[in-house]
This record gives structure tokens, C-alpha cells and sequence, in this order.
């Protein structure tokens, strides 16, 4: 199976410990039964998308009350981007990229790394880290992260001078058919530390966390500058990442 195959399984699968599926034709919708909410992707071997399928999706989005959203990859699902183009939604889209020849990125002087446990008093600050440095606004749900880290499904690290949380990162590992993938996600640093590598460091930690038992690691980059600097710790340009909303 090609590499793209198994990240739509992946896909498919880390929503559902959180989450009640419907699968309407060529989309899937995981409606979150935890603290997060997940986007509508194409159905695992979806050949084609159309417009009026995801006006559909949206029309049951709406009864639902969950945010109208939708992400694919588009060299798996080439006609996603028109269908949701003919929806009347936006798309932003992104380098996918995957752990090929991970290398190891040094810390600056005086940064320590913390793998942070499920009782972690600190956790909501730290969660904080990334959602600020990426500009979101949203408030993560404390408590369903401490579950997720407990049983494995979460690794959060988290860069820190002294006691001052800097950067942050986690990636999410799940078993698919027989072997584990994971994606790097929610790596950020605070604006007033940025321009010293810490991000990548940070997601060169989780990585090297990653590789000791995952078979496949990936992340996906907010476009192609960012994407170069994590070309250069070891990860390959293998897709596009797409959101559309």
C-alpha cells in the first residue's frame, strides 16, 4: 500500500475513539464526542467528490450544530478541492510531508524538553502554548487531553526555560492495519521566542519519539517556507494537505 493509502487510513481512524461516525456516501463525518471537534473527509477509497455531496454534508453539518469543516489530501481525492469550491467554501491547502531521514536538532542553551504526563498540574498553560502561538482562539478541553495522554493516544512535549513554557508540539500515534502512524500536530512557539529553531527542535524530539515505534511519521506544514525547514531536519514533500471551510 502507498504511502498516501495509508495516511487515509490513518485519517479515518484517529477520529473514531472521539468521536461517532457517519458516513454519508463519499464523505465521512466524526462528530466528536470528547472535548474536540474533527473536519468531514473523503470516505476511505472515495473515488469521486461533487459539489452537491458536500452541500449535502454541510446541510447535516448544520443540523448537527458542529463547524463546517472538511480536510482531504489532494492527490487522494482530486476532486475534493472543486467540490468544495462548488459549495460556495474556501480552501486553504498545505505541503504534506513525512519523516524520511529524520535528523536530530539541538535544544538552544539554557531550553529543556518535558514529555508532559496526564498530571501535569500545568497542563492547561501548556496546551495554551500552541493554540497562541498559532493564533487560535480556541480553548482546549483539559481534561480530555489528560485522557488521551494517559492511555497513549496524545504525546505532548513542551520546550521551557526555567519555568517559562516556550514551545510546544504532540503527535498523535494510532494502529492501522497492523502498524502504528502518527501525525506531528499543534507545533507553535509563543511570538516573543520565535526565530530560534524551536519548533523544530521540538518536533524533532517528537519525532525521534515517534520513529521508536511507529512505522510512518508525517506532519503537515502551513505552507512552503515552513515546509523547507523541516525538509532540512529530514522530512519529504509527499502531498497536499487541504482545508476547506
Amino acid at each position: 500500500m502507498d504511502v498516501l493509502a495509508r495516511l487515509e487510513r490513518y485519517h479515518d481512524a484517529v477520529p473514531r475513539s472521539d468521536a461517532i461516525v457517519e458516513v454519508h456516501g463519499p464523505l465521512t463525518l466524526y462528530v466528536g464526542t470528547g472535548g474536540w471537534t474533527y473536519a468531514a473527509r473523503p470516505t476511505v477509497s472515495a473515488q469521486h467528490v461533487s459539489g452537491d455531496d458536500v452541500r449535502r454534508m454541510c446541510g447535516r453539518m448544520a443540523e448537527l450544530g458542529v463547524p463546517r469543516c472538511f480536510e482531504w489530501v489532494a492527490e487522494s481525492t482530486p476532486s475534493m478541492t472543486t467540490a468544495v469550491e462548488q459549495a460556495g467554501l474556501g480552501v486553504a491547502d498545505g505541503p504534506l510531508l513525512v519523516a524520511a531521514d529524520p535528523l536530530a536538532v539541538v535544544l538552544p542553551g539554557g531550553v529543556r524538553l518535558l514529555v508532559v504526563g496526564a498530571e501535569e498540574p500545568r497542563l492547561a498553560e501548556y496546551l495554551a502554548v500552541a493554540r497562541v502561538s498559532a493564533g487560535d482562539g480556541a480553548v482546549e478541553d483539559t481534561a480530555h487531553v489528560r485522557e488521551r495522554i494517559a492511555d497513549g493516544r496524545t504525546v505532548l512535549m513542551v520546550a521551557v526555560n526555567g519555568e517559562q513554557p516556550m514551545a510546544a508540539g504532540s503527535h498523535q500515534p494510532v494502529q492501522v492495519a497492523g502498524e502504528w502512524i502518527t501525525e506531528l500536530v499543534g507545533l507553535g512557539t509563543l511570538p516573543e521566542y520565535r526565530g530560534r529553531g524551536l519548533a523544530v527542535a521540538v518536533a524533532s524530539a517528537l519525532t525521534e519519539h515517534a520513529v521508536a515505534f511507529c512505522d510512518l511519521v508525517f506532519l503537515s506544514a502551513g505552507d512552503s517556507d515552513v515546509a523547507r525547514v523541516y525538509e532540512r531536519t529530514g522530512f519529504a514533500r509527499i502531498g497536499t494537505a487541504c482545508a476547506g471551510g
